[in-house]
């Protein structure tokens, strides 16, 4: 915004330097307010209070959009070391407390512990704490549905509780309760820790005081507990192992291959961690897990658009396989293709598929599932990004359709995302009976990425604004692309070019009054700009083209009049006037009834043989009285 100020006031310009440096000290929110209340004192105009005030509204607004980045970025560094730690464990004992210690360090919150199911006793047990006060707390025990945890261990399902006591979704009873009031808890978020389709613990976080876990905390306590059990897995893997070389000798081979299966499983994985970490994305990831497969690689979203792919020809998302991948936790066959799906917890991220490799031994199915997990950090990640830059896009177009905001404001604040608003524009807006409304925003953006435009929601309707000198045409191939993307039909209405903030309002309206008439014309599935309803766009325009809708009816008649120096015009016109007869028409022009005949069969072969359908002679005579109407002007 400040660059818009091309003469800094007398008052003003130390005040937008002030907070620009309140900006770099990470000062407070509270802090934002001092340089208007010293020009205030100082003697500034109200013009220049207004600007400082302005200028204090965005600079809050990037300090949080700042803070959010950097907890974002805090907690994704966390989980991926969380990573790579947990891989170099071998201890069990300290696999548990290294994830219990972690989870706290993740999520902030007071105690965190984790309970390991007991499959001879029926219930789950109490193993490790980090935090805990209470000695009745750290030897508890939770039989299958008791509780939070119990519940948690019976569904496999994330449970959370903003105050447990006085929560009613769970079975209370005297020694969980107890327990859990020694140690003070309140908040109570605990998730699954499984192992294929079998659970095998509960990790938790808890709280002393009230507080609501978010989704986003959820996925990552989910995302950690997947790591978690498949280093517990390993440790535990290990310690058989250990235990059988006491007892066989002859185990030996089969421990050695085991070995390098599990170091070949923890290079790859560390490899594959330290690529996200060093910001590589989907393509990196599948190119690296092919060369270590030996294999081709595909990556998909949870809406089931390719992502990535390497050594691999495109192959559609397999629906039935990512469906029993995720019911069994594991990676599942499919004439030939492995598939695993890509999990958050109980969240469906997407899926990776190997191709070319139809007999897969058991350490490489390890690996892939393996793989599974980057790729779900990658794609928290990702989205995390995404939802970022949708979001101050969408504001964007917000205040650009609602006029909120200088011109010269909105249009620094687009060339900041790479958008150049002195180009001409064409709006869009999109609708569908049928598809999510969030499934079509979604398919909207990614399509406003590849044109380099701005999408969002504005007035409850999906709206994009992109580059473009032929909206009608635009929005046809608009409408067959995110009809594609989403599996259900979706009508596009657009308008435009507009040039400048000051003219995409209007465009707006005009392309939602065209998006109504498609509807009302039963035209659902298709996308077209005013120019493209005939008449009805005539009516609906806010610059009617009366001259270019003529052209669009009459053009062939009217060319071949030029032409001849006939007037063709004049009998069609007389034609319509005396009811479509063409005996009356021959006594309005004074001519023979042949001659009107030959005319009227001249005129069907210019216009077509249904010009003298109803709907087209309503166009046709409104065409004729424009065109009287143009040139008596």
């Amino acid at each position: 915004m400040l660059t818009g100020v091309t003469r800094p006031a007398q008052h003003s310009a130390p005040a937008l330097r002030r907070l620009l440096d309140l900006l770099a000290q990470g000062a407070a929110a509270e802090e934002f307010d001092r340089p208007a209340a010293d020009a205030r004192q100082a003697g500034a105009s109200a013009a220049e209070l207004a600007e400082i005030a302005e200028a204090a509204a965005v600079a809050l607004r990037i300090r949080r959009t700042l803070g959010q980045h950097r907890v974002r970025e805090a907690q994704l560094t966390a989980l991926f070391d969380t990573a790579s730690d947990l891989a170099a464990l071998r201890d069990l004992d300290a696999v548990l407390r290294a994830i219990v210690h972690r989870a706290k360090l993740l999520l902030g919150t007071d105690v965190t512990y984790l309970s390991l199911n007991d499959d001879a006793a029926g219930d789950t047990y109490m193993r490790v704490t980090d935090g805990s006060v209470a000695e009745a707390f750290q030897r508890v025990r939770l039989g299958m549905g008791e509780g939070l945890g119990g519940l948690v261990a019976q569904t496999a399902r994330p449970y959370a509780t903003g105050d447990y006591q006085a929560d009613t979704r769970f079975h209370h009873t005297t020694s969980i309760d107890s327990a859990v009031l020694d140690e003070g808890l309140r908040a109570i978020l605990g998730v699954p820790l499984r192992l294929g389709a079998r659970v095998i613990g509960v990790l938790y976080a808890a709280d002393r005081a009230p507080r609501e876990f978010t989704a986003t905390e959820v996925a990552l306590l989910s995302s950690l507990a997947d790591h978690a059990a498949i280093a517990i897995d390993g440790a535990r893997l290990l310690e058989e192992t250990r235990a059988a070389l006491v007892d066989l000798n002859a185990a030996s081979e089969t421990i050695r291959t085991h070995s390098e299966a599990m170091r070949r499983a923890e290079e790859a994985h560390d490899q594959l961690t330290d690529l996200v970490l060093q910001g590589g994305g989907a393509d990196d990831v599948a190119a690296a897990l092919a060369d270590i497969l030996d294999g081709g690689i595909l990556i998909h979203d949870a809406d089931g658009a390719e992502l990535a792919r390497a050594r691999a020809e495109p192959l559609p998302q397999p629906i039935p396989a990512v469906s029993a991948s995720r019911a069994r936790g594991r990676a599942v066959p499919l004439d030939g293709t492995w598939v695993c799906a890509v999990l958050a917890g109980p969240e469906l991220l997407g899926s990776i598929a190997l191709t070319g490799r139809a007999g897969l031994a058991d350490a490489d199915r390890l690996l892939f599932e393996r793989a599974s997990v980057v790729t779900a950090l990658l794609m928290l990640l990702r989205r995390s990004v995404a939802e970022t830059e949708d979001r101050v896009r969408g504001e964007l177009l917000g205040d650009l359709l609602a006029r909120t905001g200088d011109p010269g404001t909105l249009a620094a604040r687009a060339r900041r995302l790479g958008v150049n608003l002195n180009r001409r524009h064409s709006v869009f807006v999109a609708h569908s009976e049928v598809a999510p409304r969030h499934r079509l925003l979604a398919a909207t953006a990614r399509s406003a990425q590849a044109l380099n435009g701005l999408a969002g929601l504005h007035h409850d309707h999906v709206v994009l604004v992109a580059p473009s000198d032929a909206p009608g045409a635009a929005a046809q191939a608009l409408a067959a692309e995110l009809g594609q993307a989403v599996g259900f039909p979706v009508t596009v209405g657009a308008a435009g070019p507009a040039t400048g903030p000051a003219e995409l309002p209007d465009a707006h309206r005009e392309a939602g009054r065209c998006l109504s008439a498609l509807r009302a014309l039963g035209r659902t599935g298709s996308g077209g700009a005013v120019a493209d309803l005939g008449f009805v766009g005539v009516l609906l325009g806010d610059q009617a083209d009366l001259g270019g809708y003529v052209r669009r009816t009459l053009g062939p008649v009217l060319d071949y009049d030029e032409r001849r120096g006939t007037d063709l015009v004049t009998t069609l016109d007389a034609y319509f006037a005396e009811g479509a007869s063409p005996t009356r028409t021959t006594s309005s022009l004074h001519v023979h009834v042949n001659t009107v005949v030959q005319r009227l069969e001249r005129i069907g072969r210019l216009l077509g043989p249904d010009w003298n359908a109803p709907a087209r002679t309503l166009e046709i005579q409104l065409a004729l009285r424009l065109h009287r109407l143009t040139q008596g002007l």
